[in-house]
C-alpha cells in the first residue's frame, strides 16, 4: 500500500496510471464522493494487490473464495466497496490477495458503535474487527442495568466474526451520565451485587463475550474501590470466558491531577482487567481551540507512562474516527467546534477549494477556508484525520508493542482507515 500525496496538477487518472491502477479504485477505496475534485495536500490510499480476479458470470464471493483459498473475511477486507455485502457482478476486479502486512504481526482491533449505526456502515467495518463494543449500557440507582436495543448488533458482530462487548458507562435513566450512580455502586454493597448479578445474566442470555467498564470523572477516593470492582467482575466473570476490558483517561504521570484521572489508577486496574483502552483522543474537542484531535506526542507520553505501569500486550491504542471545524477567531467559554466525519473534511476542502496542510507535530491535517457572511468573511479552521495520521497512529501499537487499538467511534465510513491498519497488522478474529 502507498500512501500518496495529491500535488498541483494531479488528476485521478494521472494518479492512478502512476500507480498501474485505476480512477474508480481509488475513488471507491478513499470514499471520494467528487473523483474529479482533489485538493492539494490530500491523501490518498493506493491498494497494490499481489493477486486480482475478474468476476465472471456465474461467480458468488463464496465460490470465489473457494477458488483461491482465501476467507470470505479477507475479500472483504482487501475490497472496501463490497460493504460487507455479498453482491458482485461480471467485470469486476477484485483484490484477491495484498502484500503481507508491514510489520508481520497480528493486533486486536475494538470498534465503538451506538445501536442506531447504519447497518451498511457497520458491515463494512465488522470485518476488521476483533470485538465489536456496543455503546452503551447505564445504570439504575439500585444497581441495574439500563439495556438498549443491542440484539440486532450482537447477532450482526458475531456473524462478521467480532466478538459482542457489552460497554457499561454511567449513563442514567434520564440520559446523561451521573458521577453519584457510579459512586453508589462503589460504596453500596448491595448495589454492586445486584449490578454483577445482571451483568451476569446479560452477558449470558444476549450472548455477549465480556464487558467494558467506562466509568469516568471519579473521585480519587474512590479509586481503590472501582479497581476492587473490576476485580471483582474479572474474578466472577473470567472463568467462564467472558473478558474483561476497562477504559483509562490519558495521563502522563500517575499522580496527574484533575477528576478525570485521578479515579484511574493505572497499576490496579491494569492487574484486574484483561485488556485496557488507552482513551488517547479529544485534546483538540467542542469547547477548546483548534488543535488535533489525538496530537502523536502528546500521545507518546501517555503510551511510555502507560506501558510502565501496566503489561503493554493489554493496552489498546484509542484512535478516532472523527474531525472537528472550529470558526476563528477562537474565544474560550464561548466558540464551539462544530463535529464532522473525515470523510466529510475531505469534502469540505475540496468544496472550499482549500489546500490541505499537515502539522508535523501533531501528524495530523487540518485547512483553513472563509466563509462569506453579511458581516464580511469568516475564517474557518478544521483538523481531521487521514491516512498519514493513521499511519502514524497504529505504528505505535508496534513501537510500543502494544495489544492493539480502539476506534472510538465507527458510525461513519471511512475506508482508508481500515485500508492502513490491514497494511501494518493482521486483524486477530477470535470468532472465525
Amino acid at each position: 500500500m502507498e500512501i500518496y500525496t495529491v500535488q498541483p496538477g494531479d488528476s485521478l487518472w494521472s494518479i492512478a496510471r502512476h500507480f498501474g491502477t485505476t480512477p474508480e479504485r481509488i475513488a471507491s477505496d478513499n470514499a471520494l464522493a467528487s473523483p474529479n475534485v482533489l485538493s492539494v495536500g490530500q491523501a490518498l490510499v493506493i491498494l497494490q494487490p499481489t493477486q486480482t480476479y475478474t468476476v465472471m458470470p456465474g461467480d458468488s464471493l463464496f465460490t470465489i473464495a473457494q477458488r483461491f483459498g482465501v476467507s470470505i473475511s479477507q475479500l472483504w477486507r482487501n475490497n472496501p466497496f463490497l460493504r460487507g455485502g455479498i453482491d458482485i457482478r461480471p467485470g469486476q476486479v477484485l483484490f484477491i490477495t495484498l502484500p503481507t502486512p508491514e510489520l508481520g504481526r497480528g493486533a486486536e482491533v475494538t470498534g465503538y458503535a451506538y445501536p442506531f449505526i447504519n447497518r451498511d456502515v457497520l458491515r463494512s467495518a465488522l470485518p476488521y474487527l476483533t470485538y465489536l463494543s456496543i455503546f452503551a449500557y447505564g445504570l439504575r440507582p439500585d444497581g441495574t442495568l439500563i439495556e438498549p436495543d443491542d440484539n440486532e448488533l450482537i447477532a450482526l458482530a458475531r456473524q462478521y466474526g467480532a466478538a459482542p462487548i457489552l460497554m457499561l458507562t454511567s449513563l442514567g435513566e434520564d440520559g446523561l451520565f451521573s458521577a453519584e450512580l457510579v459512586i453508589n455502586v462503589l460504596s453500596n454493597p448491595e448495589a454492586q451485587n445486584r449490578m454483577l448479578d445482571d451483568i451476569d445474566r446479560v452477558l449470558s442470555e444476549k450472548r455477549y463475550s465480556g464487558i467494558e467498564f467506562d466509568f469516568e470523572y471519579i473521585d480519587a477516593a474512590y479509586a481503590d474501590e472501582y479497581a476492587a470492582l473490576i476485580a471483582r467482575a474479572h474474578e466472577r466473570l473470567s472463568p467462564r470466558g467472558y473478558i474483561i476490558f476497562a477504559d483509562l483517561a490519558p495521563k502522563e504521570t500517575a499522580d496527574k491531577r484533575g477528576l478525570l484521572y485521578e479515579g484511574h489508577d493505572y497499576p490496579a486496574i491494569g492487574a484486574a482487567a484483561d485488556r485496557m483502552l488507552l482513551m488517547t483522543y479529544e485534546y483538540g474537542f467542542t469547547f477548546g481551540p483548534p488543535m488535533a484531535v489525538s496530537p502523536i506526542q502528546p500521545i507518546r507520553a501517555v503510551l511510555e507512562y502507560a506501558v510502565s505501569a501496566i503489561p503493554s500486550a493489554k493496552l489498546l491504542l484509542g484512535v478516532p474516527n472523527y474531525a472537528y471545524n472550529w470558526t476563528l477567531p477562537f474565544v474560550r467559554g464561548q466558540s464551539q467546534a462544530v463535529p464532522l466525519s473525515n470523510i466529510e473534511a475531505i469534502e469540505l476542502a475540496a468544496a472550499k477549494k482549500a489546500a490541505i496542510q499537515f502539522d508535523g507535530y501533531s501528524q495530523t491535517p487540518f485547512f483553513n477556508y472563509y466563509d462569506p457572511t453579511p458581516s464580511g468573511p469568516v475564517e474557518h479552521e478544521v483538523w481531521f484525520q487521514d491516512a498519514r495520521s493513521y499511519d502514524a497512529s497504529f505504528r505505535l501499537i508496534d513501537e510500543f508493542n502494544l495489544g492493539g487499538a480502539g476506534i472510538w467511534q465507527i458510525m461513519d465510513y471511512n475506508p482508508p482507515l481500515y485500508l492502513v491498519l490491514s497494511s501494518l497488522y493482521q486483524t486477530i478474529k477470535y470468532l472465525e
